[in-house]
């Protein structure tokens, strides 16, 4: 493993980009041996887990709750405002893809929910993350949807995307047009990665050049490597891999990085 090649990449980066790098470590990673000490040459600031409790061993990093649904056992909604005090959020992330045809919720029912729960939180805050997909009421057309049910009574600060495709350049192009669309708003992209049959070689070149987009990107405030988890316990915790494959997460099934982040 080149870890040589590895520092250099990072530690050659602007500093002032670094703030914006964060991961995303899924829940089912607790009480694994996977650790985030592993990724420490990386220069990332921040974590989310899909939760509002932090994750084990992660008190030196940044920590943005994310309330991804609208209660959820195990981030329940009447503690969240609880949560984010004792845990002292300073961003907030909310529900996760509503606008998938199943299990998803309307831009209006969303719209109310945030007013109730999300506006009284006194950080910086994300409207809830959206797929990229191009279908009606889906994606960009859900987020048009939640800003009109808003009526101006959603106090928020950033747009979440997701992406899921084919090419780098696809990639770009739906980031630049989520800004284009939404220019007062500034951007987190909290989940990115191809789509199989992309190899391991292939998200390596994709995730090297993406992050170098992102970070050059002013418009876009935050964005999170994704995934850091090993193969075998995305499968285990149904975790997307039907949809996503396994070729993006950051470590192979014996614990170690594996080569898509070796840029």
């Amino acid at each position: 493993m080149n870890w040589t090649g590895l520092l250099v990449f990072f530690l050659t980066l602007d500093l002032v980009y670094a703030r914006k790098r964060g991961v995303a470590w899924p829940w089912y990673n607790e009480g694994t041996n996977l650790s985030l000490s592993q990724l420490t040459s990386v220069n990332i600031q921040w974590i989310y887990n899909w939760e509002t409790w932090r994750p084990s061993a992660t008190n030196s990093l940044n920590f943005i709750g994310t309330q991804r649904c609208t209660d959820c056992s195990s981030s329940p909604i009447n503690q969240l405002y609880a949560r984010a005090i004792s845990q002292g959020w300073t961003t907030v992330f909310t529900l996760n893809e509503p606008d998938l045809p199943v299990g998803g919720t309307s831009p209006l029912d969303a719209a109310r929910w945030y007013i109730q729960w999300i506006n009284p939180l006194n950080m910086t805050k994300a409207i809830p993350a959206v797929t990229s997909s191009t279908a009606a009421g889906q994606g960009l057309n859900w987020v048009d949807g939640f800003i009109g049910a808003c009526a101006g009574q959603c106090y928020f600060d950033y747009i979440n995307l997701h992406w899921y495709g084919a090419s780098f350049e696809d990639f770009k192009a739906h980031i630049e047009g989520a800004h284009n669309r939404f220019p007062a708003y500034r951007l987190v992209v909290t989940e990115f990665a191809l789509l199989p049959p992309a190899t391991r070689q292939d998200q390596t070149a994709f995730l090297n050049t993406a992050m170098a987009f992102l970070d050059n990107a002013t418009y876009v405030e935050y964005y999170a490597i994704f995934l850091a988890t090993s193969p075998s316990l995305i499968i285990s915790n149904n975790g997307g891999s039907d949809y996503a494959g396994t070729t993006s997460t950051l470590f192979s099934d014996d614990v170690e990085i594996c080569t898509v982040v070796t840029l």
